[in-house]
């Protein structure tokens, strides 16, 4: 075993054999899977053979490789050389390692690091996740993800901008606003950004979720990467798989060409999973299979094919919610509930309003080609005390009306609608009221509310039993035995 300085080996130079081999050769975008350039990397593991496995993969791959069994033997040669990049077991001898990645990122707040857990720890790698490292792999780890693991930590730890911290002041992406709660919100996108980990992003419609995917993408080092966005709530059913995964000609009836699906098309950049409640349990499955092996096999396919890609996902109700209603099989939800970030509603924030109106405006008067500069104090306080329940979105609708309504060059008062159709609610009636309950059974009552529930979804089960807070399992159980009495 090897224990000090002498511990470095430089690889081999001569790396012609690399670009001969799937393990070290192009990947499917064409990049170089890693690059050749000599770096420092700290493997850390107690294990000899797999360590001495890891060590062979780096080395071929053209790192400078620095080997450890503990993790002071680690932390020692960490403050002793220039290492961007660690591979560390959690499971070590002598100390946890989640509690070695604060230490060392504490010490060197750039490096990337990426844990490694086995199979039945998953939480401790979530642990470590929040505690900075970019990503984790379980063991036994599949080449494709160690491959795609490494590629990345490269490509984090020559981002120098990660190492700025003045950038914790400013905002990210296309947000809008200087609240406190807005302030959390651009430092754990940041956060999110550097990692490689799955992003669970949650919140009331209208919120953001898919601008807060779009600035964790753009604020990443896959920035340069595509952005792909799918709702899993509006795919046909027989259309799911082929959507994520794609399919290749002849593979079903109609399939007249082969077709990269999402997961394939944002292959080196992020990909946005939105309602990612409503996605089909077979397409759980296959989605759960790429998290842990990092490849893809589209339908009608012989072979899998390597895929380097981001999975940022997106719905409304809380990792805890999720979890409580079964939306999502338990192996995956611990896989995608990883690092999470929650949008705040506008109602929570209400001095970005201002902000946020000024903003809408210019933009949509340039985009409508209205005269429109400015808006009225007094039209501002209005906007401050309306409630919102339609959060941001609702707030861009009622400003793009106004403009398109009038003529500026001041918005006014005046011209915000008086009424919103998301708020208002019918005049009361003088009719007296009808229990809905009277001479009906429990069981008549029962299906009464679950179809309501589900007609209120446009006829997502999984979004009817998010709100009845029951699995969608017993929603589909109920119905079929609805169904099977006529």
């Amino acid at each position: 075993m090897r224990t000090s300085d002498s511990d470095t080996t430089t690889p081999d130079r001569d790396t012609s054999s690399k670009t001969d081999s799937p393990q070290y050769g192009l990947s499917r975008n064409g990049r170089n899977s890693v690059d050749t350039e000599t770096e420092h990397f700290l493997l850390i593991e107690d294990v000899g053979s797999l360590r001495a496995i890891y060590d062979a993969y780096l080395r071929n791959a053209g790192f400078i490789t620095h080997l450890a069994a503990s993790a002071e033997e680690g932390m020692r040669i960490f403050r002793d050389n220039p290492i961007r990049m660690v591979l560390l077991d959690l499971m070590l001898p002598d100390r946890d390692g989640d509690t070695l990645i604060a230490e060392m990122l504490a010490l060197r707040p750039y490096a990337a690091i990426i844990a490694v857990t086995a199979d039945r720890s998953i939480d401790r790698a979530v642990r470590a996740m929040q505690e900075g490292a970019i990503d984790f792999l379980v063991k036994p780890i599949d080449e494709p993800r160690l491959r795609s693991a490494i590629e990345s930590a490269r490509s984090l730890s020559l981002r120098s901008d990660f190492d700025d911290a003045s950038a914790s002041e400013e905002t990210v992406g296309d947000f809008v606003g200087n609240a406190p709660q807005m302030r959390a919100l651009y430092a754990r996108t940041r956060a999110a950004a550097r990692s490689t980990a799955p992003v669970y992003i949650w919140g009331e419609s209208g919120t953001g979720k898919e601008l807060c995917a779009q600035a964790v993408h753009a604020t990443s080092p896959r920035a340069d990467g595509p952005f792909i966005a799918l709702d899993c709530g509006a795919l046909a059913a027989e259309r799911v798989d082929s959507e994520l995964f794609g399919h290749n000609r002849g593979a079903f009836p109609g399939a007249l060409e082969d077709k990269d699906g999402a997961l394939l098309a944002a292959d080196g950049g992020t990909l946005l999973l939105d309602n990612i409640c409503e996605l089909a349990p077979t397409a759980q499955i296959k989605l759960l299979r790429f998290l842990q092996s990092g490849q893809v096999k589209p339908l009608g396919a012989s072979q899998p094919v390597d895929v380097n890609v981001r999975i940022v996902c997106a719905a409304k109700s809380s990792p805890s919610v999720m979890l409580q209603n079964a939306v999502l099989r338990e192996d995956l939800y611990y896989r995608l509930m990883v690092l999470t970030i929650e949008m705040p509603p506008l109602r929570m924030h209400r001095e970005d309003i201002g902000p946020l109106a000024r903003m809408a405006l210019e933009r949509f008067a340039s985009e409508e080609q209205r005269d429109f500069s400015e808006i009225e104090p007094e039209a501002i306080t209005r906007l401050e005390d309306r409630p919102w329940p339609g959060n941001v979105r609702q707030l861009m609708n009622v400003i793009r009306a106004a403009i398109v309504m009038h003529d500026g060059p001041v918005l006014r008062t005046h011209m915000l609608p008086e009424f919103d159709p998301t708020t208002s609610r019918a005049a009361p009636t003088t009719a007296p009221a009808v229990d809905p309950f009277v001479d009906r059974t429990l069981a008549e009552i029962e299906r009464a509310a679950i179809e309501a529930a589900i007609n209120r979804h446009d006829g997502s089960i999984p979004r009817a039993a998010l709100e009845l807070g029951v699995a969608p399992s017993t929603i589909y159980r109920k119905r079929d035995a609805w169904l099977s009495k006529g």
